[in-house]
């Protein structure tokens, strides 16, 4: 038997499997999708005017405190970026959630290097990659794989770490903790910007905060003074197929 034999049977059997599935039982399994929450956080990152030119998402369980991720596994950071991407991508109504704008979410390794599929919506998803990616041969080609589709990508925290530098050629957006500018400074937002990224001032928190992160000449800004973060139930909205 050749591989496309066995792509057609499974192809077959796949269908065979769908065609006995009786409705009745389709619609009862509708209904607890349907019931069971499938929430997602979202925070608006805003432009100079403060207007919001994108949003950012983050995971959310009904009963988790999401302060326990800083003691996650790989595999549980995995399954977090299949949530969010799944509670958005893979439901109908994604205006409900984007409204219009594009979205920026925290992917793991196994979705830069392609173990793990992202939405082919380039011009909706902005990667950001965690800062605790270990960046080597394999995610660097990753990351210039997904820049060549069209992809931006996103630098969250940045304090100028190796690995954060060797992105720094293919980065789009970097976000900076204005908590941290009175340490890094000035010369950290050079450098951030020397290969013509967009600077994203993280955990604007005062007033004084924002007009410090201006006066840096920072034009995208995030965090609770201009808005906190929401958490949106997509039960509601139907699973589509990808």
């Amino acid at each position: 038997m050749t591989p496309d034999d066995a792509d057609v049977r499974l192809a077959r059997l796949a269908a065979a499997v769908e065609d006995a599935i009786p409705d009745s039982l389709r619609r009862a399994w509708e209904r607890r999708l349907c019931a069971e929450p499938v929430l997602v956080a979202r925070q608006a990152i805003f432009g100079s005017e403060l207007t919001p030119v994108a949003y950012h998402l983050s995971y959310r369980a009904p009963g988790e405190q999401t302060a326990t991720a800083t003691t996650w596994s790989e595999a549980q950071h995995d399954r977090a970026t299949a949530h969010v991407l799944s509670a958005t991508f893979g439901r109908a109504d994604i205006e409900h959630v984007a409204n219009g704008l594009p979205l920026v979410v925290r992917c793991t390794r196994p979705y830069l290097v392609g173990d793990l599929k992202i939405p082919a919506l380039p011009e909706r998803l902005v990667v950001e990659i965690p800062h605790g990616v270990t960046i080597d041969t394999e995610v660097l080609a990753g990351v210039a794989r997904l820049r060549e589709a069209g992809f931006r990508i996103g630098l969250p925290s940045f304090v100028s770490s190796l690995n954060q530098r060797l992105l720094l050629p293919y980065a789009d957006f970097v976000k900076i903790d204005v908590r941290d500018l009175d340490v890094e400074g000035s010369p950290v937002v050079q450098l951030a910007r020397s290969h013509g990224a967009r600077l994203v001032a993280e955990f604007i928190e005062t007033p004084e905060s924002l007009d410090e992160a201006r006066a840096l000449g920072f034009t995208l800004f995030q965090g609770n003074l201009l808005e906190r973060a929401g958490v949106l139930d997509r039960a509601g909205a139907r699973p589509v197929q990808d």
